[in-house]
């Protein structure tokens, strides 16, 4: 797959849809699937098995490498991981059925995982 463009802000995906309380980005990249479980296990674990969470974002994208110290040519480089296409507004993580207090907390110690800048949404 090609690396793609990035630009824009996202026209889908920038609400709340599910729960009360989310988590959106306001800067643009890409975010690795192990950026997206170690977000989600800071919530789940914050949260003590209260509440439910929904992931927003899914890493469809492949991205690759070529092995350290090989000559350029000889085609393209094995599958190193799979990241998301992050764009300003995009929602990451959705949380309710907990306080506020708690969501809060949940929600900063996710985006202390995240390499973007974020800011939390809530319904109310």
């Amino acid at each position: 797959m090609h690396r793609g463009a990035r630009a824009g802000i996202a026209s889908r995906n920038n609400k709340l849809d599910f729960g009360d309380f989310g988590l959106q980005v306001l800067d643009r990249g890409w975010l690795s699937a192990n950026q997206i479980e170690a977000a989600r296990v800071a919530v789940t674990r914050h949260m003590a098995r209260r509440g439910k969470v929904w992931i927003r974002v899914y890493p469809d994208k492949p991205y690759t490498k070529k092995p350290l110290e090989t000559r350029m040519g000889k085609g393209k480089g094995n599958v190193e991981g799979w990241v998301a296409v992050i764009r300003p507004g995009n929602m990451i993580l959705e949380i309710s059925g907990c306080p506020e207090l708690v969501a809060r907390e949940a929600l900063s110690r996710a985006a202390s995982k995240i390499p973007f800048r974020c800011r939390m949404l809530s319904r109310h």
